[in-house]
């Protein structure tokens, strides 16, 4: 019979109960466990958005890293803990952006062959639709991500957001429309 992992249970039950600013709060009062719940929430938004700027896993895992500590040594400076996801998004771009930036000033070799440099591991229809989610307003794009590229409930997305879950479905409903038109205009 299989040994279950207590902590594993405990973690998994208590992040649906807590919001991101009870979490907060208790990282703030030293918990650190309350943070890696909040990485678990958060991992596959974090490396959607650093993988759509530098379009390498590798590079792509080490911003995401890079995001969760700047995030964990500046949260006392979030205002808002409402808003930690949406904050969370803009500090992983920005972690990306960072490194796709020093990946241009160190050129690489002039004997690497074109076909071993880097390249996306996104198909072209993925990386469209993953660009058109970013460009979508913060509140909207925070809901995306959760629910579609983490896998929440709606009412799971309303409770991490703090929203009620009829602002959730309603902005998720404009997103779509939002994400199929612009899409579309991309084909045309």
């Amino acid at each position: 019979m299989p040994v279950l992992d207590v902590e594993t249970c405990f973690l998994k039950d208590i992040s649906v109960l807590q919001s991101d600013g009870e979490l907060i709060e208790a990282v703030l009062g030293g918990d650190r466990r309350a943070f890696a719940i909040l990485i678990k929430r958060y991992e596959q938004s974090v490396r959607a958005v650093t993988l759509s700027v530098l379009r390498d896993a590798h590079l792509a895992q080490d911003a995401a890293q890079d995001a969760f500590v700047k995030a964990y040594e500046k949260l006392g400076a979030l205002r808002r803990a409402g808003a930690f996801g949406p904050w969370l998004l803009k500090i992983s771009r920005r972690c990306a952006l960072d490194i796709a930036g020093r990946r241009r000033e160190a050129p690489l070799p002039d004997d690497a062959a074109p076909e071993a440099r880097p390249t996306g591991l996104l198909d072209e229809e993925k990386e469209r639709l993953l660009a058109a989610v970013l460009k979508l307003p913060e509140s909207e794009r925070q809901v995306v991500m959760l629910r579609y590229f983490s896998g929440y409930s709606v009412k799971e997305v309303a409770d991490i957001a703090g929203r009620s879950v009829g602002t959730v479905t309603k902005q998720l409903s404009r997103a779509r429309r939002q994400l199929r038109t612009s899409l579309q205009e991309v084909e045309l």
